[in-house]
């Protein structure tokens, strides 16, 4: 069975590779979500479905590190072709443009998550040494 929300806390203990990963994962599902509801003419709900791709779109524009070089400028770009694909698409209710968008996402995501899995976790060690340095402070302040 599968969640359909997130806790904050879910949230806070993801990296933001990993965190990146998830949105592209709700976006791929919202593709979905809204290809049925033109399907069966629920226009209120595609709508809702594509602006919340759209919403993760910027999110993902914001999250952005331009110092990492072309690929992100590359992102950028891929990220607002996607949006401006998805703003036709809704207009148009057509579910050719969305599942173009898809299949776009599709392979980002793709790559990305091979890309995590090569990647070694550095998260949790960071978070053990904030921790052993708070628990150091604790023990000081309390003797």
């Amino acid at each position: 069975m599968k969640l359909n929300f997130i806790t904050e806390e879910l949230i806070y203990h993801k990296s933001p590779q990993e965190l990146t990963a998830m949105m592209y994962e709700k976006f791929i599902q919202n593709i979905d979500e809204a290809v049925i509801a033109i399907q069966h003419s629920d226009y209120f709900t595609a709508n809702e479905k594509i602006k919340q791709c759209n919403d993760i779109l910027y999110q993902l524009g914001i999250g952005l590190t331009y110092q990492a070089g072309i690929i992100a400028e590359q992102l950028d770009t891929l990220y607002n072709y996607m949006s401006e694909r998805l703003i036709m698409a809704n207009f148009k209710k057509d579910t050719f443009i969305l599942c173009e968008v898809q299949q776009m996402m599709k392979k980002l995501s793709n790559a990305w998550n091979e890309v995590l899995k090569a990647t070694p976790k550095v998260t949790s060690s960071l978070r053990k040494n904030k921790l052993s340095s708070y628990e150091q402070h604790i023990s000081i302040t309390v003797s």
